[in-house]
């Protein structure tokens, strides 16, 4: 009897790793694409990470990459991503998070998706998110997205479908988009790197007005390299090597915008594992708190209201099918705003503040804790109330979103693990045009405490390492 030669799979992977390998011929991005939707279709019934898989059209796609006489000049060149289900993929619905929030099926890429495939991508499916974006969990009426590190907790949200999927092995980067936290929420919940750009330096056009300007597209991945590539591609970039940062002086702050809100024991142990890490790589770290105004939090709230109603009345949503959390959600951002308390001066005035802590403070770049607690249970959360949904995100995550009103870039890293086994983060905030420096920041860590790059248990294949 003949021995059947293993072949192994190119699940588990880096982007790098696959893009090298199929530039050089050494395999091909059908291959690859295969491979990954083959464990696709054994891993996503347990996580119910995609809304939407694009099997036949993603092969179709590769062999055209395959067929490329020049491949060198694409930086993607045959890697599978995901995009979450709120950004327009030409052949699909823009699910927005539900079924009652699609919207038709879409004529044209969206420009991040044009990106991507120019640099040689594949897109292998839509990723699920909460209604509208909405929440830092993510569920709605046919499934509830799971944290492949536990099954029974949440992945965050609002990009919780793109982090379940990369974080299980499912595709090596996925886009996500970050209007109060939600790429760097479920990059902390699932142990990725969550990169969050500054305003202006990738294209947003997410919604009605990106929420006001708050939203940004960016990248979950499970190494700095292949965020920082992800990065590249979506700014228009091109790659490039990250370099070791200048002696750097670090803020350290454990507060929060929100009071009485304050991290637990594992998520400080985390903050100060990092800044023993700075030390060690030769930055000097200071304690300073930001000044959050006493208003940033109600008006920042007002302006997530906001956001989110003016998506219903711009897609012409038909409410009355919306979920129940949704609904007062948009009610109470429409009240808002008639009420005044969605202002742009407001908004300004905090930027203007979060810039100048800087240069107040004498520091490059601002640590604080990803997350005050665990990622919540993996539940229905769409059929529970209104106020049990804020009261939970609030209590867990209220650390991303005041960078998000300000418009500065922020990063996510893996750090440790809680005694539950669940991921540990922190978060790195700095000035504008910082993602470089964020990045090579977040590449010391890595080079000095390395993370596993999936959750424990994914992928379960053989992995090449060319």
């Amino acid at each position: 009897m003949a021995v059947q030669e293993i072949v192994p799979s190119w699940v588990g992977a880096t982007a790098k790793q696959m893009a090298r390998a199929v530039r050089r011929g050494d395999t091909s991005a059908t291959r690859v694409v295969a491979d990954h939707l083959d464990h696709v279709a054994v891993a996503d019934p347990a996580l119910s990470a995609f809304r939407a898989v694009r099997a036949g059209e993603a092969i179709v796609e590769a062999e055209k990459v395959d067929e490329q006489e020049d491949l060198a000049n694409l930086p993607l060149a045959g890697v599978p991503v995901a995009v979450k289900e709120n950004i327009a993929v030409a052949g699909l619905p823009t699910w927005n998070g539900s079924a009652a929030a699609r919207t038709p099926v879409a004529g044209s890429d969206h420009e991040i998706v044009r990106r991507l495939r120019g640099a040689g991508a594949v897109v292998l499916g839509v990723t699920r998110m909460p209604e509208l974006g909405a929440w830092a969990l993510t569920d709605d009426e046919t499934a509830v997205t799971r944290n492949p590190w536990r099954t029974d907790r949440t992945p965050g949200g609002s990009s919780g479908g793109a982090a379940a999927a990369v974080a299980a092995g499912m595709v090596p980067i996925a886009h996500g988009n970050d209007g109060f936290g939600s790429v760097r929420i479920p990059a902390a919940c699932c142990g990725l790197v969550g990169l969050k750009p500054g305003r202006g330096v990738v294209p947003a056009e997410i919604g009605a007005d990106s929420w006001l300007g708050m939203f940004e597209n960016g990248i979950l991945a499970t190494t700095v390299a292949d965020a920082a590539l992800g990065f590249s591609v979506l700014a228009g970039r091109r790659p490039d090597k990250l370099v070791e940062p200048p002696r750097l002086r670090v803020a350290v702050s454990l507060r929060s915008a929100v009071p009485g809100v304050r991290p637990d024991g594992p998520n400080r142990d985390a903050v100060a594992a990092a800044a023993r890490l700075l030390a060690a790589a030769g930055h000097g770290a200071v304690t300073a708190d930001p000044a959050y105004p006493p208003s940033l939090g109600p008006r920042g709230v007002a302006t997530w209201l906001a956001g989110v109603a003016h998506d219903a009345q711009a897609a012409r949503l038909d409410r009355r099918a919306l979920q129940s959390r949704t609904r007062w959600h948009i009610a109470l951002g429409e009240w808002a705003e008639r009420r005044g308390f969605v202002r742009e001066a407001d908004r300004a005035a905090w930027r203007d503040r979060a810039v100048g802590f800087f240069t107040d403070h004498g520091v490059d770049l601002l640590l604080t804790p990803a997350l005050a607690a665990a990622p919540p249970p993996a539940l229905h959360w769409s059929r529970r109330s209104w106020l049990a949904n804020m009261v939970s995100n609030i209590r867990y995550a209220p650390y991303a979103a005041p960078w998000n009103i300000a418009g500065l870039p922020g990063i996510v890293v893996p750090m440790g693990l809680r005694p539950d086994g669940l991921p540990l983060a922190v978060q790195l905030i700095g000035p504008p045009g910082s993602e470089l420096l964020l990045l090579a920041v977040a590449g010391q860590f890595e080079m000095a405490a390395p993370w596993p790059r999936h959750a424990p248990g994914w992928p379960r294949v053989s992995t090449p390492t060319g």
